[in-house]
């Protein structure tokens, strides 16, 4: 496994494998941010990365706005609560994070995920009457 800080590199870069970059990458690029910055100055820097990388890939359009906002604010409070010194403890403490179905059915409809609104603008979760009917 690659180093965080040469990952983190290469995600800024725009030079890491598109081939290295997928869901759990996502995760363990999120949980650097938050771990090395305040949280607001973690997800600028984060989504302004990943901005610029789906840019050099040329898949502009896969960057999805809420997504990227929601897992940020997921991963800083489960590491705030936890307090995870590498990325493999941070992830064993909270598999949910990687697992299917995807965390954010938990939080989102579907429809709203799939909106235009949605992948520019950050929308707060609107699935939470199923949750706290459970």
């Amino acid at each position: 496994m690659m180093s965080d800080d040469k990952f983190l590199a290469a995600f800024e870069a725009a030079t890491l494998d598109e081939k290295l970059f997928d869901h759990e990458a996502h995760i363990r690029m999120g949980w650097i941010y938050v771990t090395r910055y305040p949280l607001a100055e973690a997800i600028d820097r984060f989504a302004a990365a990943l901005k610029n990388y789906t840019r050099a890939l040329g898949c502009e359009a896969k960057y999805h706005e809420t997504i990227t906002w929601f897992y940020m604010l997921l991963i800083h409070e489960r590491q705030t609560r936890q307090q995870t010194v590498s990325f493999t403890a941070f992830l064993d403490a909270n598999a949910d994070l990687i697992s299917k179905p995807s965390i954010l059915l938990r939080y989102y409809k579907a429809e709203t995920l799939a909106s235009d609104r949605a992948r520019t603008h950050y929308m707060l979760p609107d699935n939470l009457e199923k949750k706290a009917a459970a």
